[in-house]
């Protein structure tokens, strides 16, 4: 398959410019992302543009990673129903290097090779534009009956955009028109909202360098699950790439949580597994649905590129934790925020730090708790050999608990047969 048919056959293909698929057969092109710092981590949301460009890199063609300091504090109207937080200079930088962290997990940077990424930040070669110097050199080549057939501004208008958000659209051109003058760089792609500001950029390099000079767009399709709703949101929020927004064991969950349409089609997106290899799967997959054979791709596949293989192993021996197959010792490698994650949502219970530290005895603290209601119920469990601690089968009634059984210092995991999972948090 050409590079173009692939993308299609992946989902990573939605509308490109005239040209733009002989552009990209016939020259290795220069070409650019635009990612606005609005925080200091990027979403699963963001991977689908990210991987399109690892795709084009693989290709040969040459990737420039635009960090957007400048439009970020102007704020792109694309997608939204009001407009967005202006931030300061500070929080963008801050922002930046948390992203530049996560795309370098993605492609290379290595300068050795002629199709090595490079970063850079548009508030460079856009903060010591002065304001008339803008108007009259990039405002006077683009009208506002052009700026306001754009999809982004038309959707606004109704409830109001400030002049501040109108004229994003000309700076996110102006980039265009100043990559391709200094790197040669002939090609914009992004998500399909801003296939507005990428004609817009495109026009600009015509109108400012004459017709002559050709620029292009690509763009990618929403992703959406199959019932319509935006990709990458929990009840919880958005899933990050930072793992102290959101774990690996939680990033992990997210893709093993997939439902089986959903998989079918995000295994092509969001994995660079072979289409041989893909087929293959999506066929396993429908003759043994039960074993989710897609879903833990994914999640493998994901967590690995993001987390690495370390923290990809952690998350599978958590997943197992709920199904009884982990030890004590696992439960205590784990950090406390994983550990929560695992077990969010069971019935919790406090006792006083006091009792523990004096050393408990078993029954008098799963009674006294409230995970049982009455010591007469634990002893029985105990007989049938159904009670756990922490992972560890326990079925002496004389048993002591002590500061010792404390999995992170406030915790005890109590297991009731084979997943009646309840937690004693130690004040």
């Amino acid at each position: 398959m050409g590079i173009l048919d692939e993308l299609r056959w992946r989902g990573l293909l939605q509308e490109f410019t005239e040209g733009t698929d002989k552009l990209l057969e016939n020259e290795k092109v220069t070409f650019y992302l635009g990612i606005d710092p609005t925080a200091d981590s990027m979403h699963v949301g963001h991977l689908a543009t990210v991987i399109l460009v690892k795709h084009l890199q693989e290709q040969g063609h040459k990737p420039i990673i635009v960090i957007g300091g400048a439009t970020a504090m102007v704020g792109d109207p694309s997608g939204r129903d009001e407009e967005r937080p202006l931030l300061t200079v500070e929080t963008i930088a801050k922002n930046q290097e948390g992203l530049r962290k996560q795309v370098a997990k993605f492609l290379d940077f290595d300068q050795n090779k002629p199709n090595g990424a490079i970063m850079v930040n548009n508030y460079d070669w856009t903060k010591d534009y002065t304001f008339l110097e803008f108007i009259r050199d990039i405002g006077k080549h683009i009208s506002v009956n052009y700026m306001l057939s754009k999809e982004s501004v038309k959707k606004r208008l109704e409830k109001g955009i400030s002049f501040t958000e109108f004229t994003y659209q000309l700076l996110q051109g102006f980039d265009f028109y100043y990559l391709y003058k200094e790197y040669n760089c002939k090609l914009q792609v992004g998500g399909s909202d801003q296939w507005g500001n990428i004609t817009t950029g495109a026009e600009l390099i015509r109108r400012k360098l004459g017709s002559e000079e050709k620029a292009y767009g690509l763009v990618i399709p929403l992703i959406t699950k199959s019932d319509g709703r935006k990709f990458g949101k929990t009840e919880s929020g958005a899933v990050w790439l930072d793992p102290e927004k959101t774990s690996p064991y939680e990033f992990y969950q997210f893709w093993i949580n997939t439902s089986d349409d959903d998989a079918e089609k995000y295994i092509k997106i969001f994995t660079f597994l072979s289409k041989e290899e893909i087929e293959k799967l999506i066929e396993e997959h429908r003759e043994a649905p039960h074993r989710r054979i897609l879903q833990k791709t994914l999640a493998e596949e994901m967590t690995k590129i993001v987390h690495g293989e370390e923290n990809l192993e952690k998350a599978i021996a958590a997943s197992q934790i709920l199904f009884g197959k982990g030890t004590k010792d696992l439960l205590a490698s784990l950090d406390e925020k994983t550990f929560l994650s695992v077990f969010k949502g069971v019935p919790t219970f406090e006792v006083e730090k006091a009792k523990i530290e004096q050393g408990i005895n078993i029954v008098d603290l799963l009674s006294e708790a409230g995970v049982f209601k009455s010591k007469g119920e634990v002893r029985r469990l105990m007989k049938d050999n159904g009670l756990s601690i922490n992972q560890e089968k326990r079925n002496n009634p004389e048993d002591t608990i002590t500061a010792s059984d404390l999995l992170n210092d406030k915790y005890i995991l109590v297991r009731k047969g084979k997943k009646n999972y309840s937690l004693i948090t130690v004040k």
